[in-house]
């Protein structure tokens, strides 16, 4: 029974690359509609696979047997490894947000940054590193 990989929604970008990595899917999917979708596939791409596709699903039929389906047509792959990568920024800086600069150092940064935009700031710079 073939397992759903990745279900994407909208505009999927097909990328083939020479090397290990011959085929990526990337793209948004319906299960995390808000962290972009990248599926690698160690495999070559096949020659008639578009550029982009429309609402694609990728399914596991068998160990290292895939099938790409969209509007366009279905494609089979044989691949050693597929690798699924999710954006999580967006997640992670939600639950983690960054904590805010301390006064002092923010005017410090932009003291040094005064004096490195002048020729006399430089060497005042240099005066002080050694």
């Amino acid at each position: 029974m073939p397992e759903v990989l990745a279900s994407f929604r909208g505009r999927v970008s097909c990328q083939r690359a020479p090397g290990p990595l011959g085929l990526t899917l990337a793209g948004v999917t319906a299960e995390h509609p808000q962290q972009r979708t990248t599926l690698e596939f160690a495999a070559p791409a096949p020659l008639e696979f578009p550029a982009t596709l429309e609402d694609a699903r990728v399914d596991e039929l068998a160990a290292g047997r895939y099938r790409i389906a969209s509007a366009a047509g279905d494609w089979l792959i044989n691949a050693r490894a597929v690798h699924l990568h999710r954006d999580v920024a967006l997640e992670f800086y939600r639950a983690l947000p960054p904590r805010p600069v301390p006064p002092g150092k923010r005017l410090f940064w932009r003291l040094v940054l005064a004096l490195a935009a002048s020729r006399a700031g430089l060497s005042i710079l240099r005066s002080l590193r050694r």
